[in-house]
């Protein structure tokens, strides 16, 4: 078996009941349901880093080097498509 390490954290009663709820429906341990929360969690994190670094550059690229560009590009963008929209309705 692999070494682990013990953590205690504490929760409100009703996510504690949560919990206890999922893991029995489930047929898994709490410690299996937070490890998976866990990880869950860090993988967003790290996408979202990813993203938010990507934007800048992505909108360099784009010559979007102002607020004021960018919000003229997005207001193109959901004007294109509302447009499309109504022409399919």
């Amino acid at each position: 078996m692999r070494p682990s390490h013990r953590i205690t954290i504490s929760l409100p009663p009703d996510l504690a009941a949560e919990v206890d709820r999922l893991a029995a429906e489930e047929h898994r341990s709490h410690s299996e349901l937070f490890r998976e929360a866990f990880r869950r969690y860090v993988n967003s994190r790290r996408r979202w880093e990813r993203i938010l670094e990507f934007g800048p550059d992505a909108a360099a690229t784009a010559g979007l080097d102002s607020e004021a560009k960018i919000d003229a590009a997005v207001d193109k963008v959901v004007h294109d498509v509302r447009r499309q929209r109504r022409q399919r309705a």
